[in-house]
């Protein structure tokens, strides 16, 4: 079953803005840390972003300055907001998370289905 539902990718055009969301199954219960990545064809998964339970951002050279990622108490969702869209942030993008669900002994890794992000020049 789906444990991570993402929306909010689609075509924009170079210097616009997009804001991913990724929503938790509402069986997850607890989230450690929370990542976004993507991959574009012919190209392995390049890590973007990550938040720590306390607050602590982490992001990628390729994207600091221009994407920010955040989170919300209701439905536990995550955000990718991404600004000043260059046609190499083309890809599909993933929200990952390390996340207990209630029938988890302890965490592991949740993985959205992916979403396409297209930049037009």
């Amino acid at each position: 079953q789906v444990q991570l539902v993402e929306s909010g990718g689609g075509l924009v055009q170079a210097g616009g803005s997009l804001r991913l969301s990724c929503v938790p199954s509402r069986t997850i219960i607890s989230i450690a840390v929370m990542r976004w990545y993507r991959q574009a064809p012919g190209q392995q998964r390049e890590w973007l972003a990550a938040m720590s339970n306390d607050g602590t951002t982490s992001y990628a050279d390729s994207v600091k300055g221009r994407f920010t990622i955040s989170r919300a108490n209701v439905e536990n969702t995550v955000f990718l907001q991404m600004n000043s869209l260059k046609p190499e942030d083309t890809a599909v993008y993933y929200c990952n998370i390390v996340a207990r669900a209630v029938t988890d002994i302890g965490p592991r890794d949740y993985w959205g289905q992916g979403i396409q992000v297209t930049v037009s020049s």
